[in-house]
């Protein structure tokens, strides 16, 4: 992986989150081709999402994060972490006080979907912007882990894309406007990524900062949105597939980082 050297911080980041919003695109596309997708196949992608995020949370962004906060990288790490969780714990609480389309409750449903998916996407692209900065920096950070923390993200992009684009189509949108809806959830993670990337490039001292906030924010969609959303199709698949996505992340990490 030695050609992203070659690149600067803020376009890996570009390209990283590229495919991240790339997959999104693919996800919400399956609105032209089915009516519903298979739940087994969903709650798998979810479950293995989860498990690869866990993992790069953990190889590409806090072990950086100790590695460069320094004397105090104990009171960094902690009240990053927490910030980045509070982030989305506190997104979590304005989407559900919202009050849009109280007449209908399919509406609102969706719009409600669309907006979290959108909020959430914001923090993955800031992780996968960090990471890659962090990366085209010298800094601690393997190029393998800044890679499958974008191929983690990817892969749950791809069902988050069909959870916006399914459920318009179903209300009544058109198939394009659907995926259209769907695909956009996606690209305010190239947005965030590139701003991830110069921040971390630009202002000296920040990165440990950015990269525990992107920990915690990453801890919680996967808590409360991916865990959830696969364990409620079955415990035991979930767990494999978990298990499966942190074990894959691992050993690509030690084999080639």
């Amino acid at each position: 992986m030695d050609w992203l050297y070659n690149f600067s911080g803020w376009q890996l980041a570009l390209i990283g989150t590229a495919f991240t919003w790339a997959m999104t695109a693919l996800g919400a596309s399956l609105v032209f081709i089915y009516k519903n997708v298979s739940q087994n196949a969903f709650s798998f992608m979810m479950s293995s999402a989860a498990g690869i995020m866990l993992a790069s949370t953990f190889f590409s962004l806090l072990l950086p994060a100790i590695e460069t906060g320094g004397e105090f990288s104990f009171l960094i790490l902690t009240f990053g972490f927490i910030l980045g969780g509070a982030l989305i714990i506190l997104t979590d609480i304005v989407i559900n006080k919202l009050n849009m389309f109280s007449g209908n409750l399919k509406k609102r449903s969706c719009a409600v979907m669309c907006i979290a998916v959108t909020m959430h996407n914001i923090p993955e692209g800031m992780a996968v912007g960090v990471a890659f900065g962090a990366l085209a920096s010298g800094q601690t950070v393997e190029a393998v882990a800044a890679v499958m923390l974008a191929v983690g993200i990817g892969i749950q992009n791809f069902p988050e894309g069909m959870c916006v684009a399914f459920p318009l189509r179903a209300n009544g949108l058109s198939r394009g406007k659907s995926f259209l809806i769907g695909q956009l959830s996606g690209a305010v993670e190239i947005v965030a990524g590139v701003i991830g990337a110069l921040a971390v490039t630009a202002v000296n001292g920040i990165l440990p900062w950015a990269l525990a906030f992107s920990a915690g924010a990453m801890i919680a969609v996967v808590c409360s949105e991916l865990i959830p959303e696969s364990f409620a199709q079955g415990k035991v698949k979930a767990t494999v597939g978990i298990i499966f996505g942190f074990a894959l992340m691992m050993i690509l990490d030690l084999c080639f980082g």
